[in-house]
């Protein structure tokens, strides 16, 4: 870090108070009594007009929060984006990675509080009763799931992060931005630019003529709809792995919450009853719990990692770690619920149609035509059925359902994955 005299800083350093930290995500969703020890003979850092905070592709083991002025974040192409005291973006660290992807430079004189980011870690989070994993007792001698939740219980997992441009157009969202402002932040990443054209241009959107640009693609999926896109074109960026097995798992699962969420935004779109865009992310959040699993498998001995192993595994830890990754991701409740009951026919936790019963109508359709309809429940008579009005399901009308929408799902899986 270029640090300049602070001396010569019109700004001085402050205690922070507990006020300010509830203010800034995600430390504002932990419990009280972890705010508190946190917040004690904690203190701002101030740096003058020109200091260069950080520099992309520096190593860093704490993130910075700006708390007052202005502070320029440029990537490596050069491209300039401000981030403002006082405005939603300013809640979110400026950098939460280990490395960082831009470089910071204090456009004012600035004060900044500094985080280790074990503070911003999963195991400061709040604990929850779904978050919480216990091994079966069948399933005692399988070492991958009891190493796994050893790990996991100990606090030492490694949650990942949300991809920055994900949480800037949320942020953006939050504090009122309009189309220029979301297309400025999306155009920062040429390959997020392309893929919302061609999900413009997709059938789930398509209209009269084809868009060319990212603010004609913004313009005709909405803005709502553009923040849920984003959210989910970026979960695709942590499937990674180098490991041929659990890189297997990772494709197939990526293109299976693929396939569910085009399914919920067909659904949704013809049952009127749930936001299309919203089924949308909903589906392509829905198995985002087996991803630090997969992740700690990659690693784990290699004689205790086979897909016998995985597959046992699997069904116990995809809901409670995908409602604690999402939880540490600031979702709202609603899709809190999606890992935790995504693969029950039979949940039934509102009365009317939620984005969970959309998820499990849709993960029930993608089966049908792929298993022999005994080893399935018939989907009138599953509660999420029921909650349909002025729409009926059944095993006739859902094969003719996917069959109108199998070229519309095609194409836009296409435009996902491209």
């Amino acid at each position: 870090m270029n640090i300049n005299n602070t001396t010569q800083c019109s700004l001085t350093a402050e205690t922070i108070s507990m006020e300010v930290v509830q203010q800034l995500f995600p430390i504002r969703n932990y419990d009280y009594e972890k705010l508190l020890a946190f917040t004690s003979d904690l203190k701002s850092e101030v740096f003058c007009k020109q200091t260069q905070l950080f520099c992309f592709g520096e190593k860093t083991d704490s993130a910075l929060y700006l708390l007052k002025g202005t502070v320029s974040l440029s990537d490596e192409n050069g491209k300039i984006y401000e981030i403002v005291s006082g405005t939603g973006e300013a809640k979110f660290p400026l950098s939460s990675g280990s490395v960082h992807t831009t470089t910071a430079v204090a456009t004012t004189d600035v004060s900044v509080l500094r985080v280790s980011q074990k503070i911003l870690s999963s195991k400061y989070a709040p604990l929850s009763k779904f978050s919480t994993l216990a091994i079966p007792d069948e399933l005692a001698k399988n070492y991958l799931l009891s190493g796994f939740i050893q790990h996991y219980n100990s606090e030492e997992l490694n949650i990942p992060a949300l991809p920055d441009i994900a949480i800037k157009v949320r942020n953006a969202m939050q504090n009122d931005a309009g189309v220029a402002d979301v297309v400025k932040i999306i155009q920062h990443d040429p390959v997020f630019s392309a893929k919302l054209i061609g999900l413009a241009n997709c059938p789930l959107y398509l209209g009269v003529n084809p868009v060319k640009s990212c603010f004609e693609a913004v313009n005709r999926i909405g803005l709502n709809a553009t923040r849920n896109l984003v959210i989910g074109l970026s979960i695709n960026r942590i499937f990674k792995t180098t490991s041929p097995l659990i890189k297997k798992y990772l494709d197939e699962l990526w293109k299976e919450s693929l396939s569910i969420s085009i399914i919920s935004f067909v659904l949704a779109a013809i049952t009127k009853q749930v936001n299309p865009e919203e089924a949308l992310l909903a589906g392509l959040i829905c198995n985002i719990g087996t991803i630090p699993f997969l992740s700690f498998a990659a690693n784990f001995p290699k004689e205790y990692c086979t897909e016998a192993d995985i597959e046992l595994a699997l069904p116990y830890i995809k809901g409670p770690v995908g409602y604690k990754v999402l939880r540490d991701w600031g979702f709202v409740e609603d899709y809190l619920q999606i890992p935790l009951y995504a693969d029950d026919w039979y949940q039934n936790n509102s009365e009317k149609l939620n984005l969970t019963d959309i998820v499990v109508l849709s993960r029930l359709h993608r089966k049908i035509g792929k298993k022999h309809l005994s080893e399935l429940p018939v989907i009138s008579s599953i509660p999420a059925a029921s909650k349909l009005t002025n729409f009926s399901l059944s095993p006739e009308l859902s094969l003719n359902i996917l069959h109108e929408a199998k070229h519309q799902i095609n194409d836009a899986m296409k435009a996902f994955s491209h």
